[in-house]
């Protein structure tokens, strides 16, 4: 069984991802207790770890590549790092770009996911990292084998999706969101184009949330202004 997915995302009034864009906060309204708001939520979900795709990993790990000379050739089976009972940090990496250096992300222990087409050299450098992995089938996008293989060698049961809307929308294209929690600020982006919090690149008129439908099931108001809503992802009615 996989582990529960809430897809957990602070957003403007519109839909848009990155706070440095968005309108200033009213007169009298702290920024810092509106950007507090998010960290509280996500804590108070008291989920096993936290999942984002590769561009957001790569500036939290902040690691550096090393070729590692005469890498072993080694059968693409998962690898167990040492976990030590921490919360894991789970980047989306099918091509094995993201560099760790060390075993974890602000202390959460580090987990690749990727395709089986990476090098022995990327592998052996994760190894030596102290980096766990799991591969997500030969192009990396068996999202959903992958999420079983983290719920069945970590023995969780409940992880936080973070990512950009690129691997959102992959979650929800693959039916593996089962809860949305969304923190929408007192703000507004407003530009065209900008990232939303599902940006799903696949065929021209795919429909990743096709087949499932959202089910209200908490709306409060907090400090500041900025209304916290959860909606559970239900299949849709026939």
């Amino acid at each position: 069984m996989r582990p529960f997915i809430i897809c957990h995302m602070g957003t403007s009034i519109d839909g848009r991802l990155h706070p440095s864009r968005f309108t200033s906060a009213a007169a009298g309204i702290s920024s810092t207790v509106l950007r507090g708001h998010y960290e509280k939520v996500h804590e108070s979900f008291e989920a096993d770890g936290w999942i984002v795709g590769r561009k957001t990993m790569s500036e939290m790990a902040k690691g550096s590549e090393r070729a590692i000379a005469n890498a072993p050739k080694v059968a693409r089976e998962a690898y167990l790092g040492n976990r030590n009972g921490r919360k894991l940090a789970i980047g989306i990496d099918p091509l094995g770009r993201v560099h760790y250096g060390k075993d974890n992300v602000g202390g959460d222990h580090a987990v690749a996911v990727l395709g089986e087409q990476v090098s022995d050299s990327h592998l052996a450098e994760l190894r030596m990292d102290g980096v766990s992995y799991v591969f997500s089938g030969p192009k990396g996008d068996d999202l959903a084998g992958a999420m079983e293989r983290i719920g069945s060698i970590f023995g969780v049961k409940k992880l936080l999706l973070e990512g950009g809307g690129s691997i959102n929308g992959a979650f929800l294209k693959h039916k593996l969101i089962d809860e949305f929690s969304t923190l929408i600020f007192p703000a507004v982006d407003g530009v065209a184009g900008t990232q939303g919090i599902i940006d799903y690149h696949g065929p021209e008129g795919d429909r990743p949330g096709a087949g499932q439908a959202l089910r209200l099931t908490h709306c409060e108001k907090l400090e500041g202004g900025m209304v916290w809503l959860r909606h559970a992802v239900e299949r849709a009615p026939s």
